[in-house]
């Protein structure tokens, strides 16, 4: 099918064009939609990820569009595989999701919508410095048991309101996430939300489903209004 997609209620599988990259995605509009999260899977994962994909089905039914892809080309996701040298590239990882995102800009069935980030682990940190080349125009940003703190210094460039979840197992990054929230500074607001008795991948009976309504609430509040229309 085309990249313009008009009045989506199913899910579509779609071709993001990025530099000179083609990249897979699986698009899902409900009817009345005005906001959309971008998903930024972890490492060593792909828009297949079931724990992406559970956290996305609720989201659909509270109304907001996703929009699941592939950081990464099949070559480099063989490469990948062998040398792990893609999947810590956060600089690369960043570049596609602004790319995913202009694409939804300029998509005249997306282009009106507030976008949001839900980024699982290393794409947490890739979704946080894409949301810091944007200027404030990402309207709300969700991390699952991410790695915010591999951002780095853009940190402290992101405007957007930014939710951390975090188990409360995972201690190394339930710390590193509380370095990371002292560190962003120049956002609307930040919050960190730790899920009790969750390890890093939230298995444990109800962890994920508490995610998915924490993420919920998160996006329903800054994504589920007018058309976000302001320059990037």
């Amino acid at each position: 099918m085309s990249n313009d997609i008009h009045a989506l209620v199913d899910e579509y599988s779609v071709t993001i064009p990025v530099g000179d990259d083609q990249l897979a995605g699986s698009l899902t509009i409900p009817a009345g939609a005005s906001g959309l999260v971008i998903f930024v899977h972890g490492s060593g994962s792909s828009r297949h990820s079931p724990r992406n994909r559970s956290v996305a089905q609720s989201l659909q039914q509270r109304g907001l569009g996703t929009l699941l892809f592939d950081l990464l080309t099949p070559e480099e996701e063989n490469i990948d595989l062998q040398t792990r040298e893609f999947r810590f590239n956060i600089e690369l990882l960043a570049d596609r999701v602004a790319g995913a995102t202009e694409w939804l800009t300029e998509n005249p069935a997306t282009r009106d919508f507030r976008f949001g980030y839900f980024g699982a682990s290393t794409g947490a940190a890739a979704a946080l410095a894409a949301a810091a080349q944007w200027q404030g125009s990402i309207a709300a940003i969700v991390s699952r048991g991410g790695r915010p703190d591999l951002a780095g210094d853009l940190l402290e460039h992101v405007r957007s309101p930014v939710l951390l979840i975090v188990g409360s197992l995972d201690t190394v990054v339930l710390e590193l996430n509380q370095q990371a929230l002292k560190r962003l500074t120049q956002s609307q607001e930040a919050m960190l939300s730790v899920v009790p008795g969750a390890s890093h991948l939230f298995e444990e009976p109800g962890t994920l489903e508490e995610v998915a309504r924490l993420a919920g609430d998160w996006f329903v509040r800054y994504l589920n209004q007018s058309p976000f229309t302001d320059a990037v």
